[in-house]
Formats: structure tokens, C-alpha cells, sequence
């Protein structure tokens, strides 16, 4: 089943469920109110949840109306955990060799991950708001995962059973103001505003054979500013996958529903091409960041040459499944200034 959160007012919001061809919605009114709701209480609500999911699908739902991403607080609007991995190692490789540093070793079997700030998600369409061009603004397209109660000690396998709902997410990074706060030893904070998710979050059986072994195999699109900058392949070459992310934080501490892990920035490795002089490394599938290309032009050129991004660019990020369809409907943002935003729906408490 499809489920969002529509604003109301409120900083939880309104669930409602949507239909697989993200057409129409239904309240979710006597079922549950809330996302966390659902979570805290999977096998009593979820079944209720399917039969009205059902219902609206066959267009048996009385009080259906049009879904309107615009409407959509994030999924879960606010969570217990949000912690993002960097389960693509190519993406850490094109980073390190950008600035001429070697890959640790226990990289490629130990994840890395921080935990970002999960009391202030936003929605789909609502403004990414950054005080200053000039703190390195930058998109990353992702897949992200909520969980049920993961025990502490969970194996990688038993992990993959705590998922119980997919979406995207947009976690935005200041990319100038990481260098300073990463040389402090104590990882991200500033460098990371709120994340943005998709308008639905999705169960796995809607994903159908494309979930395979905790990783989703299908082309995360990114278009900057109207132009498509990355179709890459979620599940070839993450390296880490969701048991095993999930499995990293329970290694002392205990899950609980309501938590979102992170696939950190979706990555694929280039292609050679040419021979003697005229080889060069190309990524066909192009990237999911504007780091990942900035590290390939330092790489390749000596220097970047993109730049990132500015007050009034959009960003639109989108997964579609086997059929063409869109599965969890897209993030569709802009960029702005303190005062300039359309607001988040919720009302100061």
C-alpha cells in the first residue's frame, strides 16, 4: 500500500492512504490519524490500512478525493531516528580521490552513517531554505527505509524484516560548512538542514521483484533546474545494504518504529572509454549530487567547474518502477531564502 501525511495545521499532520496510481487519497479517519500511529501498532492498523487501500484502488472507496503532492507533509513528519549511511562506495572512492587520499580499509565492510536531525522533516514541495548561497548548497537524492522495533544484536537478515515502508528522500547538504565541522571530530550538524522525503512511502510488496536483498534495483532520476543530471541505479552497486545499515546501529542499541535509515547518495561507478591519450573515465548514468560531479571534474580536470546550487534553482527527484510509473511521486523543490518560503503547514505550538 501507498501512505502519506497531509497537512493540517497540525506538526504531525493527517494520514491518508493513496492509490497505487497516485490519482486519488482517503483519510484514514478511524483507523489511524498518524504515521507513527501505524508504526507503534503495524499488525492490529496496517491490515485495516490494506483493505481500505484495497477498496480505493477498485474505486469502492466513498470518499475519495484527488491526490495533491502539494498537500504532503513528509511521510512521517517528524521521527524518533534519522540516521543516513554512505552505502554506495563509489561515491566515497570519487570523494577521497578528488583530494588524493586513500579509502580506509574497514570502509568496505563497516558503514559509515550519522545521525541527522529528524525533528523538522519537510515535504515534498516544500522550499529548501539556506540562510546563504555561499555555505555550498547541494541536493542528494535518496532511498531511504522506516523501520518497527529492531532488537540490539539483530543480524543484517533479521534487520531487513523491521522495514516496513520505503521512500525517497532529498537530504540536503551545506557543502562548504562540512570541512570545519568534520575537523572537529564530531561529524555533521550545521552542514545538514531538514530533509525532504517523497509525498508516499511505500510497503515492499508494492515494489514487487525490484526489491531484491534489501536494495531496490531501479533508476533514481534527478533533474536539476529542468535538466535530468543522473539516472542512476539504486541497487547495482550499493554496497551496504539496508539489513546491514540497520544492523550497524542495533550493533548496541536497540530500533525502535519510527526509524528512517538513509541510503546516503545513490552512486554509480563511470566507464572507459577511448584508448592511449583519448581515454577517459565517462558516468553514463550521470550523479545524484553536485559533489559527486565536482570530485569526477577534479579528478578529470584538475578543479571543479560546477558550481552549486543558487537562490531560485529546482530540484526534482523521482523513481519510477518497471511499468513507467511513478511510485512514490516526486520531490519537487526550490531553493530560497530565509523569508521567502511557502511554509511548512504546521502551526507554531
Amino acid at each position: 500500500m501507498k501512505l502519506a501525511t497531509y497537512k493540517d495545521g497540525s506538526r504531525d499532520g493527517q494520514l491518508v492512504v493513496v492509490s497505487r496510481d497516485l490519482r486519488l487519497a482517503h483519510y484514514a479517519t478511524g483507523i489511524a490519524s498518524r504515521m507513527q500511529q501505524v508504526l507503534d501498532d503495524w499488525a492490529f492498523l496496517a491490515p485495516q490500512l490494506q483493505d481500505l487501500y484495497h477498496q480505493l484502488n477498485h474505486g469502492k472507496a466513498p470518499h475519495a478525493f484527488p491526490f495533491d503532492p502539494q498537500q504532503c507533509m513528509a511521510p512521517l513528519p517528524r521521527a524518533y531516528q534519522w540516521a543516513d549511511g554512505s552505502a554506495y562506495i563509489n561515491h566515497v572512492e570519487l570523494v577521497r580521490k578528488a583530494r588524493n587520499a586513500e579509502v580506509p580499509a574497514n570502509f568496505y565492510t563497516d558503514p559509515l552513517m550519522y545521525q541527522g536531525g529528524s525533528d523538522d522533516f519537510i515535504g515534498p514541495c516544500d522550499d529548501i531554505v539556506v540562510p546563504s548561497e555561499a555555505m555550498g548548497i547541494d541536493f542528494e537524492a535518496e532511498i531511504a527505509v522506516v523501520t518497527t522495533d529492531v532488537p540490539m544484536g539483530s543480524t543484517p537478515a533479521q534487520a531487513l524484516d523491521g522495514i516496513r515502508l520505503v521512500m525517497l528522500a532529498n537530504d540536503v547538504s551545506l557543502r562548504n560548512l562540512i570541512p570545519n565541522e568534520l575537523a572537529k571530530g564530531f561529524g555533521f550538524f550545521q552542514a545538514k538542514p531538514a530533509t525532504a522525503f517523497s509525498p508516499v512511502a511505500v510497503t515492499l510488496d508494492e515494489l514487487g521483484d525490484s526489491w531484491k536483498n534489501g536494495r531496490l534495483h531501479l533508476t533514481l532520476q534527478s533533474t536539476w533546474n529542468g535538466r535530468k543530471v543522473g539516472m542512476c541505479d539504486a541497487g547495482e552497486d550499493m554496497t551496504f545494504h539496508f539489513g546491514q545499515l540497520i544492523a550497524h546501529i542495533c550493533k548496541t542499541r536497540n530500533v525502535r518504529a519510527g526509524s528512517i535509515i538513509g541510503s546516503g547518495t545513490v552512486s554509480n561507478p563511470g566507464v572507459e572509454t577511448g584508448k592511449g591519450k583519448a581515454k577517459r573515465m565517462e558516468w553514463p548514468k550521470g550523479y545524484s549530487c553536485i559533489a559527486e560531479k565536482r570530485c569526477i571534474e577534479t579528478i578529470q580536470d584538475g578543479a571543479p567547474q560546477t558550481e552549486f546550487m543558487k537562490f531560485g534553482d529546482t530540484i526534482r527527484i523521482e523513481m519510477k518502477g518497471k511499468d513507467g510509473a511513478s511510485l512514490f511521486g516526486a520531490i519537487d523543490q526550490n531553493v530560497v531564502p530565509p523569508g521567502a518560503d511557502r511554509g511548512d503547514g504546521a502551526d507554531d505550538e
